[in-house]
């Protein structure tokens, strides 16, 4: 767990950084989708999936 709660702190600081000042190329792809599989393998995993399937709910219901 230790070692998850790192993995996604530094992957999450240079994706962070690499938003700011270069854009996203290829590289940061990589970095962001390493920081996606320590996140997925996480114990907060389950409530980033609650939340993300509460945006969609909310965002299929608006009515335009």
């Amino acid at each position: 767990m230790i070692l998850s709660i790192s993995g996604i702190v530094l992957f999450g600081t240079i994706a962070f950084l690499f938003f700011r000042r270069d854009g996203l190329k290829i590289s940061h792809a990589v970095v962001c989708a390493l920081l996606g599989f320590y996140v997925a393998g996480s114990s907060i995993a389950p409530s980033i999936t609650a939340g993300g399937a509460s945006l969609a709910s909310l965002l299929g219901g608006l009515k335009f």
